[in-house]
Protein backbone atom coordinates (compact mmCIF):
# COMPACT_ATOMS: atom_id res chain seq x y z
CA UNK A 1 0.00 0.00 0.00
CA UNK A 2 2.86 2.39 1.01
CA UNK A 3 4.50 2.32 -2.95
CA UNK A 4 0.90 3.00 -4.17
CA UNK A 5 0.75 5.75 -1.65
CA UNK A 6 3.90 7.23 -2.76
CA UNK A 7 2.94 7.06 -6.53
CA UNK A 8 -0.20 8.91 -6.06
CA UNK A 9 0.94 11.55 -3.99
CA UNK A 10 4.14 12.38 -6.33
CA UNK A 11 2.55 14.89 -8.16
CA UNK A 12 1.24 16.92 -4.49
CA UNK A 13 4.94 16.40 -3.80
CA UNK A 14 6.30 18.11 -6.64
CA UNK A 15 3.57 21.19 -6.37
CA UNK A 16 4.65 21.52 -3.03
CA UNK A 17 7.84 21.46 -3.39
CA UNK A 18 7.62 23.91 -6.26
CA UNK A 19 5.95 26.21 -4.36
CA UNK A 20 8.92 25.68 -1.93
CA UNK A 21 6.82 24.06 1.18
CA UNK A 22 8.22 22.71 4.50
CA UNK A 23 9.00 19.90 4.61
CA UNK A 24 6.99 19.58 7.21
CA UNK A 25 3.87 20.90 4.98
CA UNK A 26 4.31 18.50 2.40
CA UNK A 27 4.77 14.93 4.85
CA UNK A 28 1.96 16.54 7.23
CA UNK A 29 -0.02 16.69 4.07
CA UNK A 30 1.09 13.42 2.71
CA UNK A 31 0.00 11.92 6.43
CA UNK A 32 -3.83 13.53 5.76
CA UNK A 33 -3.93 12.27 2.14
CA UNK A 34 -2.73 8.58 2.96
CA UNK A 35 -5.88 8.24 5.30
CA UNK A 36 -8.19 9.61 2.43
CA UNK A 37 -6.54 6.81 0.17
CA UNK A 38 -7.47 4.19 2.58
CA UNK A 39 -11.26 5.30 2.46
CA UNK A 40 -10.89 7.43 5.59
CA UNK A 41 -14.31 10.24 5.91
CA UNK A 42 -13.12 11.66 9.10
CA UNK A 43 -16.89 11.16 10.70
CA UNK A 44 -17.16 10.59 14.50
CA UNK A 45 -20.89 8.59 15.04
CA UNK A 46 -23.04 10.12 17.57
CA UNK A 47 -23.15 6.46 19.39
CA UNK A 48 -19.49 6.68 20.42
CA UNK A 49 -19.62 9.88 22.01
CA UNK A 50 -21.48 12.24 24.59
CA UNK A 51 -21.92 15.60 26.22
CA UNK A 52 -19.25 16.82 28.51
CA UNK A 53 -20.95 17.32 31.93
CA UNK A 54 -20.00 19.94 34.83
CA UNK A 55 -17.92 22.47 32.18
CA UNK A 56 -16.18 25.08 34.72
CA UNK A 57 -17.92 27.87 34.39
CA UNK A 58 -15.81 31.15 34.14
CA UNK A 59 -18.43 33.32 36.17
CA UNK A 60 -18.21 30.63 38.55
CA UNK A 61 -14.18 31.44 39.09
CA UNK A 62 -13.17 33.46 42.13
CA UNK A 63 -11.95 36.78 41.71
CA UNK A 64 -8.70 36.24 42.95
CA UNK A 65 -7.18 34.21 40.38
CA UNK A 66 -7.70 37.15 38.01
CA UNK A 67 -4.76 38.42 40.67
CA UNK A 68 -2.90 35.17 39.46
CA UNK A 69 -3.62 36.05 35.96
CA UNK A 70 -2.43 39.53 36.24
CA UNK A 71 0.46 38.10 37.37
CA UNK A 72 1.11 35.97 34.65
CA UNK A 73 0.36 38.50 31.38
CA UNK A 74 4.26 39.35 31.07
CA UNK A 75 4.35 35.54 29.77
CA UNK A 76 1.68 35.85 27.12
CA UNK A 77 0.81 36.73 24.11
CA UNK A 78 -1.64 37.23 22.03
CA UNK A 79 -2.33 35.15 18.21
CA UNK A 80 -4.60 36.17 15.96
CA UNK A 81 -5.33 33.64 12.46
CA UNK A 82 -5.99 35.94 10.05
CA UNK A 83 -6.01 33.99 6.79
CA UNK A 84 -9.51 34.69 5.25
CA UNK A 85 -9.82 36.51 2.35
CA UNK A 86 -13.85 37.28 2.94
CA UNK A 87 -14.30 36.41 -0.64
CA UNK A 88 -17.92 35.09 0.99
CA UNK A 89 -18.96 38.85 0.95
CA UNK A 90 -17.25 39.76 -2.21
CA UNK A 91 -13.45 40.60 -0.59
CA UNK A 92 -10.61 40.19 -2.61
CA UNK A 93 -8.04 41.98 0.58
CA UNK A 94 -7.78 40.59 4.40
CA UNK A 95 -10.70 40.25 5.84
CA UNK A 96 -9.31 41.91 8.99
CA UNK A 97 -9.22 44.79 6.61
CA UNK A 98 -12.83 46.03 6.49
CA UNK A 99 -14.12 48.74 8.08
CA UNK A 100 -16.28 47.54 10.93
CA UNK A 101 -17.21 50.30 13.80
CA UNK A 102 -16.28 54.14 13.05
CA UNK A 103 -13.37 54.32 11.15
CA UNK A 104 -11.57 51.67 12.59
CA UNK A 105 -11.32 47.74 11.03
CA UNK A 106 -10.84 44.59 12.59
CA UNK A 107 -6.84 44.99 12.40
CA UNK A 108 -7.17 48.07 13.85
CA UNK A 109 -8.83 47.21 16.63
CA UNK A 110 -6.99 44.23 17.32
CA UNK A 111 -3.95 46.28 17.12
CA UNK A 112 -6.07 48.57 19.82
CA UNK A 113 -6.13 45.62 22.07
CA UNK A 114 -2.93 44.68 22.37
CA UNK A 115 -1.29 48.04 22.77
CA UNK A 116 -3.85 48.83 25.33
CA UNK A 117 -2.87 45.73 27.06
CA UNK A 118 0.80 46.20 26.29
CA UNK A 119 1.23 42.96 25.61
CA UNK A 120 2.69 41.12 21.86
CA UNK A 121 0.46 40.73 19.13
CA UNK A 122 1.25 38.06 16.52
CA UNK A 123 -0.93 37.26 13.33
CA UNK A 124 -0.81 33.82 11.82
CA UNK A 125 -1.29 35.18 8.07
CA UNK A 126 -1.88 33.50 4.72
CA UNK A 127 -0.13 34.16 1.69
CA UNK A 128 -2.88 35.91 0.57
CA UNK A 129 -3.34 38.23 3.72
CA UNK A 130 0.47 38.61 4.49
CA UNK A 131 1.58 42.24 2.70
CA UNK A 132 -2.00 43.66 3.10
CA UNK A 133 -2.22 43.16 6.82
CA UNK A 134 2.10 44.41 7.56
CA UNK A 135 1.09 47.40 5.80
CA UNK A 136 -1.74 48.63 7.48
CA UNK A 137 0.06 47.93 10.94
CA UNK A 138 2.76 50.14 10.16
CA UNK A 139 0.51 53.13 11.43
CA UNK A 140 1.21 51.09 15.17
CA UNK A 141 5.40 51.86 15.19
CA UNK A 142 4.93 50.10 18.46
CA UNK A 143 3.69 46.99 17.39
CA UNK A 144 7.34 46.64 15.29
CA UNK A 145 9.11 47.16 18.81
CA UNK A 146 8.19 43.93 20.22
CA UNK A 147 11.35 41.38 20.32
CA UNK A 148 9.26 39.08 18.18
CA UNK A 149 7.71 38.81 14.46
CA UNK A 150 4.94 40.50 14.10
CA UNK A 151 3.46 37.79 11.87
CA UNK A 152 4.17 34.02 10.28
CA UNK A 153 2.43 32.10 7.57
CA UNK A 154 0.48 29.27 7.41
CA UNK A 155 0.96 26.54 4.89
CA UNK A 156 -0.99 25.97 1.61
CA UNK A 157 -2.00 22.69 0.20
CA UNK A 158 -3.24 21.17 -3.05
CA UNK A 159 -6.64 20.64 -3.48
CA UNK A 160 -8.02 17.17 -4.39
CA UNK A 161 -10.20 16.26 -7.51
CA UNK A 162 -13.14 14.42 -6.06
CA UNK A 163 -13.16 11.77 -9.13
CA UNK A 164 -9.85 10.76 -8.82
CA UNK A 165 -7.79 11.96 -5.56
CA UNK A 166 -5.40 13.74 -8.21
CA UNK A 167 -4.36 17.26 -7.87
CA UNK A 168 -7.53 19.64 -9.76
CA UNK A 169 -6.40 22.07 -12.18
CA UNK A 170 -7.84 25.22 -12.75
CA UNK A 171 -6.69 27.53 -16.04
CA UNK A 172 -9.27 30.19 -15.32
CA UNK A 173 -7.44 31.08 -11.89
CA UNK A 174 -4.19 28.70 -10.57
CA UNK A 175 -4.52 30.07 -7.59
CA UNK A 176 -7.91 28.17 -6.66
CA UNK A 177 -5.64 24.80 -7.01
CA UNK A 178 -4.55 25.72 -3.88
CA UNK A 179 -6.33 25.82 -0.28
CA UNK A 180 -4.94 26.75 3.21
CA UNK A 181 -5.39 22.96 5.63
CA UNK A 182 -7.11 24.90 8.15
CA UNK A 183 -6.70 26.59 11.25
CA UNK A 184 -5.26 23.19 12.85
CA UNK A 185 -2.15 24.37 10.76
CA UNK A 186 -1.46 26.63 13.16
CA UNK A 187 0.59 23.83 15.06
CA UNK A 188 2.99 23.12 12.56
CA UNK A 189 3.19 26.36 11.08
CA UNK A 190 4.38 27.89 14.16
CA UNK A 191 7.40 24.89 14.16
CA UNK A 192 8.20 25.94 10.46
CA UNK A 193 8.46 29.31 10.78
CA UNK A 194 10.76 29.32 13.59
CA UNK A 195 7.74 31.41 15.20
CA UNK A 196 7.41 28.98 18.86
CA UNK A 197 11.43 28.67 19.37
CA UNK A 198 11.35 32.61 19.07
CA UNK A 199 8.26 33.06 21.64
CA UNK A 200 9.81 30.58 24.21
CA UNK A 201 13.40 31.84 23.84
CA UNK A 202 11.72 35.44 24.44
CA UNK A 203 9.81 34.13 27.91
CA UNK A 204 6.62 33.67 26.58
CA UNK A 205 4.52 30.96 27.84
CA UNK A 206 1.06 31.48 27.46
CA UNK A 207 -1.02 31.91 24.07
CA UNK A 208 -4.39 33.38 23.52
CA UNK A 209 -5.47 32.48 20.15
CA UNK A 210 -9.02 33.51 18.09
CA UNK A 211 -10.10 34.25 14.92
CA UNK A 212 -9.32 38.20 13.51
CA UNK A 213 -13.04 38.22 12.81
CA UNK A 214 -14.21 37.90 16.74
CA UNK A 215 -13.56 41.10 18.22
CA UNK A 216 -15.29 39.41 21.42
CA UNK A 217 -11.84 37.30 21.84
CA UNK A 218 -9.99 39.60 24.10
CA UNK A 219 -7.08 38.46 26.87
CA UNK A 220 -8.79 37.65 30.17
CA UNK A 221 -7.12 37.27 33.59
CA UNK A 222 -9.62 35.33 35.07
CA UNK A 223 -9.04 32.86 32.13
CA UNK A 224 -5.74 33.13 32.02
CA UNK A 225 -5.42 32.83 35.90
CA UNK A 226 -7.53 29.46 35.66
CA UNK A 227 -5.10 28.14 33.32
CA UNK A 228 -2.20 29.22 35.39
CA UNK A 229 -3.66 28.12 38.68
CA UNK A 230 -4.68 24.35 37.33
CA UNK A 231 -1.89 23.72 35.30
CA UNK A 232 -4.31 23.12 32.30
CA UNK A 233 -2.29 22.76 28.98
CA UNK A 234 -4.96 23.29 26.64
CA UNK A 235 -8.42 25.19 27.62
CA UNK A 236 -11.27 25.89 24.82
CA UNK A 237 -13.81 28.45 25.34
CA UNK A 238 -17.06 27.37 25.09
CA UNK A 239 -20.09 28.93 24.98
CA UNK A 240 -24.27 28.54 25.32
CA UNK A 241 -25.66 27.16 21.70
CA UNK A 242 -28.19 28.42 20.49
CA UNK A 243 -30.16 27.75 16.82
CA UNK A 244 -27.84 30.45 15.39
CA UNK A 245 -25.08 28.02 16.50
CA UNK A 246 -26.24 25.00 15.17
CA UNK A 247 -23.50 24.32 12.42
CA UNK A 248 -20.64 25.23 14.93
CA UNK A 249 -18.16 22.31 16.30
CA UNK A 250 -18.19 21.53 19.98
CA UNK A 251 -15.92 19.36 22.21
CA UNK A 252 -17.27 15.70 23.26
CA UNK A 253 -15.41 12.36 25.10
CA UNK A 254 -15.40 9.39 23.44
CA UNK A 255 -16.85 6.59 25.99
CA UNK A 256 -13.15 5.97 26.97
CA UNK A 257 -13.42 9.26 28.50
CA UNK A 258 -10.77 11.03 25.44
CA UNK A 259 -11.88 14.27 24.78
CA UNK A 260 -12.07 15.13 20.97
CA UNK A 261 -13.75 18.05 18.73
CA UNK A 262 -17.16 17.23 16.83
CA UNK A 263 -17.24 19.43 13.69
CA UNK A 264 -20.29 19.56 11.21
CA UNK A 265 -17.63 18.62 8.52
CA UNK A 266 -17.52 14.85 10.65
CA UNK A 267 -20.80 14.18 11.29
CA UNK A 268 -22.40 11.42 8.70
CA UNK A 269 -25.00 13.13 6.93
CA UNK A 270 -27.61 10.88 8.40
CA UNK A 271 -26.75 12.35 12.13
CA UNK A 272 -27.27 15.54 11.08
CA UNK A 273 -29.86 16.10 13.27
CA UNK A 274 -27.75 14.94 16.52
CA UNK A 275 -25.11 17.44 15.88
CA UNK A 276 -27.79 20.27 15.64
CA UNK A 277 -29.56 19.22 18.78
CA UNK A 278 -29.00 22.18 20.75
CA UNK A 279 -30.63 20.43 23.90
CA UNK A 280 -28.19 17.43 23.69
CA UNK A 281 -25.09 19.68 23.26
CA UNK A 282 -26.22 22.96 24.44
CA UNK A 283 -22.26 24.71 24.33
CA UNK A 284 -20.07 25.32 21.22
CA UNK A 285 -16.30 25.89 20.24
CA UNK A 286 -15.53 29.39 20.10
CA UNK A 287 -12.25 28.36 18.56
CA UNK A 288 -10.52 30.79 20.78
CA UNK A 289 -8.08 28.86 22.49
CA UNK A 290 -5.59 29.36 25.24
CA UNK A 291 -2.25 26.77 24.92
CA UNK A 292 1.11 26.50 27.38
CA UNK A 293 3.62 26.78 24.54
CA UNK A 294 6.22 25.12 26.68
CA UNK A 295 3.85 21.63 26.66
CA UNK A 296 3.22 22.64 23.09
CA UNK A 297 6.97 21.91 21.87
CA UNK A 298 6.84 19.03 24.14
CA UNK A 299 4.03 17.35 22.43
CA UNK A 300 5.25 18.75 18.78
CA UNK A 301 9.28 17.23 19.66
CA UNK A 302 7.34 13.50 21.18
CA UNK A 303 5.53 13.39 17.53
CA UNK A 304 7.54 14.63 14.92
CA UNK A 305 5.89 17.76 15.23
CA UNK A 306 2.72 16.31 13.99
CA UNK A 307 -0.33 15.89 16.62
CA UNK A 308 -2.10 13.90 14.29
CA UNK A 309 -5.37 16.06 14.38
CA UNK A 310 -8.46 14.38 12.68
CA UNK A 311 -8.87 14.98 9.23
CA UNK A 312 -11.75 17.16 7.69
CA UNK A 313 -12.78 16.43 4.75
CA UNK A 314 -14.43 19.01 3.04
CA UNK A 315 -16.78 18.97 -0.02
CA UNK A 316 -16.57 21.66 -2.33
CA UNK A 317 -16.01 23.04 -5.64
CA UNK A 318 -12.43 24.00 -6.90
CA UNK A 319 -14.03 27.58 -7.45
CA UNK A 320 -16.08 28.29 -4.17
CA UNK A 321 -18.52 30.67 -6.61
CA UNK A 322 -19.11 28.40 -9.12
CA UNK A 323 -21.10 25.49 -8.11
CA UNK A 324 -20.67 23.55 -11.33
CA UNK A 325 -17.01 23.90 -11.13
CA UNK A 326 -14.89 20.74 -10.84
CA UNK A 327 -16.11 18.90 -6.97
CA UNK A 328 -12.77 18.76 -4.83
CA UNK A 329 -11.74 17.75 -1.43
CA UNK A 330 -10.09 20.44 0.90
CA UNK A 331 -8.31 18.09 4.01
CA UNK A 332 -7.88 20.26 6.76
CA UNK A 333 -7.70 19.77 10.44
CA UNK A 334 -9.39 22.39 13.61
CA UNK A 335 -7.16 24.26 15.45
CA UNK A 336 -9.73 23.16 18.95
CA UNK A 337 -9.24 19.22 17.83
CA UNK A 338 -5.98 19.46 20.16
CA UNK A 339 -8.19 19.36 22.50
CA UNK A 340 -7.50 15.66 22.30
CA UNK A 341 -3.74 16.11 22.08
CA UNK A 342 -3.13 17.16 25.49
CA UNK A 343 -3.63 15.23 28.95
CA UNK A 344 -5.10 17.24 31.16
CA UNK A 345 -7.10 19.63 28.45
CA UNK A 346 -10.52 20.93 29.18
CA UNK A 347 -13.31 23.74 27.90
CA UNK A 348 -14.40 26.23 30.00
CA UNK A 349 -17.85 28.05 29.22
CA UNK A 350 -17.84 31.85 29.17
CA UNK A 351 -20.16 34.49 28.58
CA UNK A 352 -21.69 34.59 25.02
CA UNK A 353 -20.21 38.54 24.74
CA UNK A 354 -16.65 37.08 24.31
CA UNK A 355 -18.51 35.43 20.36
CA UNK A 356 -19.09 38.67 18.83
CA UNK A 357 -18.21 37.15 15.32
CA UNK A 358 -18.98 38.53 11.81
CA UNK A 359 -19.23 36.16 8.99
CA UNK A 360 -21.92 37.82 7.07
CA UNK A 361 -23.28 41.13 6.20
CA UNK A 362 -26.02 39.98 8.38
CA UNK A 363 -23.36 40.53 11.55
CA UNK A 364 -21.70 43.46 10.02
CA UNK A 365 -24.94 45.59 9.74
CA UNK A 366 -25.54 44.58 13.14
CA UNK A 367 -22.34 45.84 14.64
CA UNK A 368 -22.13 48.81 12.46
CA UNK A 369 -25.26 49.85 14.10
CA UNK A 370 -26.14 51.48 17.20
CA UNK A 371 -26.47 48.14 18.81
CA UNK A 372 -22.79 48.12 19.78
CA UNK A 373 -20.78 50.15 20.88
CA UNK A 374 -16.58 50.58 21.07
CA UNK A 375 -15.33 51.66 24.35
CA UNK A 376 -12.58 53.31 25.10
CA UNK A 377 -10.22 50.14 25.38
CA UNK A 378 -11.29 49.31 22.04
CA UNK A 379 -13.63 45.87 22.92
CA UNK A 380 -17.15 46.26 21.01
CA UNK A 381 -19.91 44.85 23.28
CA UNK A 382 -23.53 45.41 23.07
CA UNK A 383 -25.07 48.52 23.62
CA UNK A 384 -25.19 49.52 27.45
CA UNK A 385 -28.37 51.00 26.63
CA UNK A 386 -30.00 48.11 24.80
CA UNK A 387 -32.07 45.43 27.29
CA UNK A 388 -32.54 43.01 24.77
CA UNK A 389 -30.14 39.86 23.47
CA UNK A 390 -28.05 40.93 20.24
CA UNK A 391 -30.44 41.75 17.28
CA UNK A 392 -31.08 38.98 14.78
CA UNK A 393 -30.62 40.18 10.82
CA UNK A 394 -31.26 38.36 7.96
CA UNK A 395 -30.64 39.95 4.81
CA UNK A 396 -32.26 38.98 1.28
CA UNK A 397 -28.86 37.42 -0.04
CA UNK A 398 -29.91 38.55 -3.90
CA UNK A 399 -29.13 41.92 -3.10
CA UNK A 400 -26.97 42.31 0.38
CA UNK A 401 -24.51 38.98 0.56
CA UNK A 402 -21.69 41.35 -0.89
CA UNK A 403 -20.25 44.11 1.03
CA UNK A 404 -20.47 46.48 -2.28
CA UNK A 405 -24.01 45.82 -2.74
CA UNK A 406 -25.01 46.27 1.22
CA UNK A 407 -23.21 49.24 1.40
CA UNK A 408 -24.59 50.55 -1.88
CA UNK A 409 -28.11 50.28 -0.12
CA UNK A 410 -26.94 51.64 2.70
CA UNK A 411 -24.97 54.66 1.62
CA UNK A 412 -25.27 57.09 5.03
CA UNK A 413 -25.10 54.74 7.12
CA UNK A 414 -27.14 51.85 9.19
CA UNK A 415 -31.10 52.77 10.88
CA UNK A 416 -30.73 52.90 14.37
CA UNK A 417 -31.58 49.09 15.87
CA UNK A 418 -30.69 50.25 19.53
CA UNK A 419 -34.16 48.29 20.47
CA UNK A 420 -34.69 45.83 17.73
CA UNK A 421 -34.83 42.71 18.64
CA UNK A 422 -34.79 41.14 14.79
CA UNK A 423 -34.39 42.56 11.14
CA UNK A 424 -35.58 40.56 8.41
CA UNK A 425 -35.13 42.15 5.02
CA UNK A 426 -36.58 40.95 1.72
CA UNK A 427 -36.32 42.28 -1.53
CA UNK A 428 -34.59 45.85 -3.39
CA UNK A 429 -34.82 48.16 -0.22
CA UNK A 430 -32.36 51.09 -0.07
CA UNK A 431 -31.97 53.59 3.33
CA UNK A 432 -31.74 57.14 3.34
CA UNK A 433 -31.79 59.33 6.40
CA UNK A 434 -33.44 58.62 10.12
CA UNK A 435 -34.72 55.21 9.58
CA UNK A 436 -35.66 53.50 13.52
CA UNK A 437 -36.17 49.88 13.52
CA UNK A 438 -37.63 48.44 16.72
CA UNK A 439 -38.94 45.29 18.14
CA UNK A 440 -39.39 42.43 15.37
CA UNK A 441 -39.27 43.95 11.99
CA UNK A 442 -39.95 42.80 8.71
CA UNK A 443 -39.32 44.52 5.43
CA UNK A 444 -40.66 43.46 2.28
CA UNK A 445 -40.32 44.71 -1.36
CA UNK A 446 -41.94 42.05 -4.31
CA UNK A 447 -41.73 44.58 -6.88
CA UNK A 448 -38.45 44.65 -9.60
CA UNK A 449 -37.87 48.21 -8.43
CA UNK A 450 -35.37 49.39 -5.82
CA UNK A 451 -37.90 51.35 -2.77
CA UNK A 452 -36.14 53.83 -0.74
CA UNK A 453 -36.92 53.91 3.16
CA UNK A 454 -36.13 57.01 5.05
CA UNK A 455 -37.42 59.26 7.76
CA UNK A 456 -39.38 56.65 9.20
CA UNK A 457 -40.28 54.47 12.60
CA UNK A 458 -41.28 51.13 12.58
CA UNK A 459 -42.19 49.31 15.54
CA UNK A 460 -43.13 45.46 15.44
CA UNK A 461 -44.66 45.18 12.57
CA UNK A 462 -44.25 43.64 8.76
CA UNK A 463 -44.04 46.75 6.47
CA UNK A 464 -44.80 46.35 2.25
CA UNK A 465 -44.54 47.82 -0.65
Amino acid sequence: MSTNIDKKFAPFEKRMRDEKMPELAIKSFKYYYSQLLEGETGFVHAADIQAIEDIPDVESISETIADIGQAALSSALIIKLNGGLGTSMGLDKAKSLLQIKEEYSFLDIIAQQALELDIPLVLMNSFATEDDTLALLKKYPKLWKSEIDLSFLQHKVPKVKQSDLTPVTWDQNPELEWAPPGHGNIYPALVTSGMLDQLLESGFKYAFISNSDNLGAVIDTKILGYMVKTQAPFLMEVAERTEMDKKGGFPVRYHNGQLLLWEIAQCPPEEIDIHQDTERFDYFSTNSIWINLLTLKKEMLKNENNLKLPMIRNEKTVDPTKSDSTPIYNLETAQGAAISAFKGAQPVRILRNRFNPVKTTNELLAVRSDAYILTSDFRIILNPERHLPPPVITLDSRYYRLISDMEARFPIGTPSLLNCRSLDIKGNIKFGKNVVFEGDVQLINDTKSQVLVEDILIVDQEWSV
